[in-house]
């Protein structure tokens, strides 16, 4: 099973995540743990779409770390 990196970004009024190798899946939710759960979702039905519609699947490249300033 493979694993994408879910970039999360707190706005002013909502939260809203998005898959850096997954071009257009992104979530957006009232909450962390709301955003959480959508992406989550949002991933698989993705995937199935690229693969109904014969688009390759992209393999997991990217991450991410934190680095203080």
């Amino acid at each position: 099973m493979s694993s994408y990196t879910v970039i999360f970004e707190r706005g002013d009024t909502s939260w809203g995540a998005w898959v850096p190798d997954l071009l257009g899946c992104a979530a957006v939710g009232e909450t962390r743990e709301e955003v959480d759960r959508l992406i989550r979702e949002a991933i698989p039905a993705h995937l199935e779409s690229l693969r109904e519609h014969g688009e390759p699947v992209p393999e997991p490249t990217s991450t991410a770390e934190r680095i203080p300033a």
